[in-house]
């Protein structure tokens, strides 16, 4: 899923961005953290030598004008969206997936070479339509609900 939206990003003029969850086996710029999260520029022109693989997205991409080597494990994606609309997919990251994978990664250090751990996958899970989500939300009579913003810069908004 996350190839089939990076290349609907780019093959439509937009620019795809990566939200992620910040764990011992990310390795990207931690100043750059914030909340336990972090949200990349994956764009053609953003970094170099990108490759999406099962388990691990891999790039160069500069911070300040430094080249940095990233590496997002596959488990940790929040979320894979374009920036002019929002428009993307979220994916729901427990801590459960996250030790997982550090316990997956603890258990093919130690042991025997050849012998592959088993990997773990990040958990995907339904968001109801907005028709439902308001059928679903209790409200008081009387209660407006705020009218949408208008203009402005568009933002993700992950439904939990």
């Amino acid at each position: 899923m996350l190839r089939a939206i990076y290349e609907w990003c780019t093959d439509n003029g937009y620019t795809p961005y990566l939200a992620a969850k910040v764990d011992a086996q990310t390795r990207v710029p931690r100043e750059f953290v914030e909340n336990g999260e972090i949200v990349l520029n994956i764009s053609f022109t953003a970094t170099s030598g990108l490759k999406m693989d099962n388990d691990l997205i891999h790039f160069n991409a500069r911070f300040g004008g430094v080249s940095r080597e990233i590496s997002v494990p596959v488990a940790n994606v929040v979320a894979i969206y374009a920036r002019e609309n929002g428009q993307g997919m979220a994916f729901e990251v427990s801590t459960a997936s996250l030790q997982d994978a550090a316990a997956d990664k603890s258990a093919a250090e130690t042991s025997k070479p050849g012998v592959a751990a088993p990997a773990s996958s990040p958990t995907l899970t339904a968001v109801p339509s907005a028709s439902e989500a308001e059928s679903a939300a209790s409200t008081k009579p009387g209660d407006d609900p705020e009218p949408p913003k208008k203009g402005g810069k568009p933002t993700l908004t992950r439904i939990k």
